[in-house]
């Protein structure tokens, strides 16, 4: 874990201040996925590392939303030797896109970059069990949920951490006086 977090370190992923993250909430800790997505050897690292707990043949298909999440799920895809898909918006639905498709029953493994609320992870396995996948497991770059996440199947990560959040009524008085950054691609819930 240690070498894992020197990883994400070094890469400049992890940020200290104040952010508003995607949720809407408040915190002191912003993991900026893109440092990550940015260095191939960082997320096979880290892709490597959350891939060692399936064993081989057990995945058939490796699916990730928009945006980092179509990243790691190549990536994931490529060291397991199978194909990957991905969860894209059109007209503000979730969906396969660009004539992609899952055979009935393919066992399917779902990647993300950062876990805090779920909402990505939520819509995607809706998609996938829309189109006939079977969702066994849902892995991540960085899991910042605290373990408040239920999907109904297992979800892991290459690096979890305790990062505290705050909504807007909550915010303590050291992290009001910080200048505020919004990050993230989501508009704030």
């Amino acid at each position: 874990m240690v070498e894992l977090e020197q990883l994400l370190e070094d890469a400049g992923a992890i940020l200290r201040g104040h952010f508003i993250l995607t949720s809407g909430r408040h915190s002191d800790i912003y993991f900026e996925k893109f440092r990550v997505l940015e260095r191939p050897d960082v997320v096979s690292a880290l892709v490597s590392a959350f891939l060692s707990r399936h064993a081989p043949g057990t995945i058939d298909v490796v699916a990730g939303p928009t945006t980092g999440g179509i990243l790691i799920a190549f990536e994931a895809a490529r060291q397991l030797g199978v194909r990957s898909v991905y969860v894209e918006s059109e007209n503000g639905e979730k969906m396969l896109r660009r004539g992609a498709s899952i055979e009935a029953g393919a066992r399917v493994l779902l990647v993300d970059d950062v876990l805090t609320t779920g909402l990505s992870l939520q819509e995607s396995k809706v998609v996938i069990e829309n189109a006939g996948g079977v969702v066994l497991a849902a892995e991540v770059l960085i899991d910042r949920s605290g373990g408040c996440v239920q999907l109904g199947c297992p979800i892991g990560a290459a690096y979890e951490v305790t990062a505290q959040s705050w909504s807007e009524e909550e915010i303590p008085d050291w992290l009001a006086k910080l200048p505020v950054t919004k990050p993230g691609t989501r508009p704030t819930a």
